[in-house]
């Protein structure tokens, strides 16, 4: 599924238009990326668990020369089902 099938399906199942849809997936995306950025995570509850997760700088190795690099910290996303999402699997 994409984003496009998302809005498809909030079009069917709200009776708006596509446009509208669009509009109301979008807020959906931006409220759920402030709340990560501003909180560190948040929980719907029935679905699962976003949160925010930190990595410390290490060293690597480049594969093709072994040469040691630095690698930069950074922060990524993860996400933990919720029972009920996991008992519709």
């Amino acid at each position: 599924m994409n984003k496009g099938d998302l809005v498809e399906i909030v079009r069917e199942t709200a009776g708006c238009t596509k446009a509208a849809a669009g509009e109301a997936v979008d807020a959906v995306f931006e409220a759920m990326s402030k709340a990560l950025k501003k909180e560190g995570g948040f929980t719907i509850v029935g679905f699962g668990t976003f949160k925010v997760s930190k990595r410390a700088a290490r060293k690597g190795r480049n594969p093709q020369t072994g040469e040691t690099i630095k690698i930069a910290a950074s922060k990524s996303v993860r996400f933990k089902a919720s029972s009920q999402l996991k008992a519709k699997l």
